[in-house]
């Protein structure tokens, strides 16, 4: 099938198109490469710059293309930037979709695949995670999403279009093969952060807060790789073939780890000693997030191939060892 894929060229992305040729598909990238990286495309993938909101860009390739289903990407994903800039969190991460979607009706696609967020549920009241917790975000960015999936919702009864939401936990980890990975500007993730300190990038690693109510006092988090979440995304394919359905899924391995196990993790791949600062917890901060992935595991057939948080950590550092700058585009 022809895959549109929205910010194709971005971390998450860019692995899913990678899947998406290994199963067969054939995907063509829109980014406005604001926050995504060329080079992490391969030669001869067809690339459009621009942006979802263009709705004369995205209507040309629907039709020249002639793509089946469209995958989202282009999120900005920066809680802390999303309480400070709402406005920019809700052009993009709402209006843009909102326009994205008007444009695919107008052109007869009607298949949608959306990278949701466990951000959607807000501060836990049960662990594991499942679908049907309630949804309340406590930032904006979780807020879009869910706002998204709603609307969602509301598209499949009036119009037919068929969705999936895909509720990401901690994406991590790169290609197995060290030449795609993570190259986020500015970085707010965990295990790149923390292979930073390692290797001199940054000073140290702050861990915020050490008296959670968990094993070693630091919250858990469920990590999962970045491949094992974009098979999740081809296994939702079939969900599509229903008119005006949506469902959605989390995405994570069941399995949390520490924030001090991800950085024993990085000390023991890498070999190298990582500096260690302590601070206050961060306001909404819970103590852990992870998923209950049944629904996922049972209704797609995704099968997790990264279940150790190590595997993980070792594409990681692969990649970000072989290239200390990541894509070397953003300078």
């Amino acid at each position: 099938m022809n895959i549109l894929v929205i910010g194709g060229a971005g971390y998450i992305g860019s692995h899913c198109v990678r899947q998406l040729i290994a199963a067969g598909h054939r995907p063509v990238v829109l980014d406005n490469l604001v926050y995504g990286h060329k080079g992490a495309l391969k030669e001869g993938i067809p690339f459009y710059l621009g942006d979802l909101a263009d709705k004369k860009i995205v209507g040309e390739i629907l039709d020249k293309e002639k793509i089946d289903i469209v995958m989202h990407f282009a999120a900005f994903i920066n809680v802390g930037e999303s309480v400070t800039n709402p406005i920019k969190y809700y052009y993009n991460n709402l209006s843009g979709v909102i326009s994205l979607i008007d444009t695919m009706i107008a052109h007869g696609v009607k298949k949608f695949v959306f990278s949701s967020t466990c951000a959607t549920y807000g501060v836990p009241q049960k662990l594991p995670l499942t679908e049907d917790h309630q949804q309340l975000p406590i930032n904006p960015y979780g807020q879009t999403k869910l706002d998204v999936e709603n609307f969602l919702k509301a598209c499949g009864r009036a119009y037919g279009l068929s969705s999936v939401a895909l509720r990401y936990f901690n994406a991590s980890g790169a290609a197995e093969d060290g030449s795609i990975g993570e190259d986020h500007t500015p970085e707010s993730h965990l295990i790149p952060l923390t292979i930073f300190a390692a290797t001199g990038k940054r000073p140290a690693i702050k861990v915020f807060g050490k008296d959670y109510d968990t094993p070693d006092g630091t919250c858990l988090r469920d990590y999962v790789h970045v491949d094992d979440l974009s098979r999740a995304h081809i296994a939702a394919f079939d969900k599509l073939n229903t008119p005006g359905v949506f469902n959605a899924y989390n995405l994570g391995t069941g399995t949390p780890n520490s924030v001090m196990e991800i950085i024993k993790g990085v000390e023991e791949v890498t070999g190298l000693k990582v500096p260690v600062e302590f601070g206050p917890r961060r306001e909404g901060d819970p103590a852990a997030l992870y998923a209950k992935n049944d629904k996922a595991v049972n209704e797609l057939g995704w099968k997790i191939k990264y279940t150790d948080v190590r595997g993980i950590i070792e594409t990681a550092w692969k990649w970000h060892k072989s290239h200390p700058e990541g894509y070397g585009d953003k300078k």
